[in-house]
């Protein structure tokens, strides 16, 4: 039982979603059981925890400008982009000038649920990418984490009845960061935070000569899913275990 929640009706708008009258935990809070050990070692490196927090926050809203962004230009529109995220939307529309995306705009965004497990999601988008039919998670964090598989897994399963030909899923990571031009260390500036991180032997010390900040694209294809997705279950169960007190309260447990 958390003690940050007061009431049942808080515990279930921060947890899930109400679909056809029924309400669903949410894939993405039910992931967050599980240790993340980079995001561990962030807090535990930052001043204080308000400071962690707070640059949480930032970085999360730097993430919502990116994915909005993003989803619009999949829609066929030219949003207005802010300048703190240029490079990463520029580079963005280069990659899909040569990797070519499909998307059908009513799936961008689109709420979805599992009946039988009873969880629900919003996916970022179904795609088809060189000729294959699935799932299309857009991140704009340093890199691509285990916990991306469970959440995509969860998303597969829950749209197999409704898309039979869905086989595989992608995490299309976008980010941006600078290169030192002496020593080809990287600075990643994230929520306020600036973070330098050293490539090879070759080090400058504090003498960087940091070229102007470029986007960073990533694709990569998750095809096997299954193991994934027990995971996810695995983890469902221990949310619920440790969630019990108000998911009773919520009538989802007896």
């Amino acid at each position: 039982m958390s003690m940050w929640i007061k009431d049942v009706e808080q515990f279930k708008e921060q947890s899930g979603y109400i679909i056809e009258g029924a309400w669903y935990p949410r894939v993405t809070k039910i992931v967050e059981i599980k240790s993340k050990p980079a995001l561990h070692y962030y807090y535990g490196q930052a001043k204080s925890y308000a400071e962690a927090q707070q640059q949480t926050q930032k970085s999360a809203e730097e993430g919502t400008k990116i994915h909005e962004a993003v989803e619009a230009i999949m829609k066929g529109e030219n949003p207005e982009i802010d300048r703190l995220i240029i490079p990463s939307v520029t580079a963005f529309k280069n990659f899909i000038d040569f990797q070519k995306i499909e998307v059908i705009p009513e799936h961008i965004e689109r709420r979805i649920f599992h009946p039988d497990e009873r969880y629900a999601g919003t996916i970022d988008t179904l795609a088809t990418i060189n000729g294959k039919f699935g799932v299309l998670d857009i991140k704009t964090s340093a890199a691509i984490y285990r916990d991306y598989n469970m959440q995509t897994a969860a998303y597969l399963a829950a749209l197999g009845r409704e898309f039979p030909n869905l086989s595989t899923r992608w995490i299309l990571r976008i980010d941006q960061a600078q290169t030192c031009l002496k020593c080809g260390a990287t600075l990643r500036t994230k929520g306020g935070r600036e973070k330098i991180k050293i490539n090879g032997s070759k080090k400058c010390g504090d003498d960087h000569e940091w070229s102007e900040t470029k986007g960073i694209i990533e694709l990569k294809e998750f095809p096997f899913w299954r193991d994934d997705y027990g995971a996810f279950l695995a983890a469902k169960k221990l949310w619920e275990w440790e969630n019990d007190y108000w998911l009773k309260q919520a009538g989802y447990l007896k």
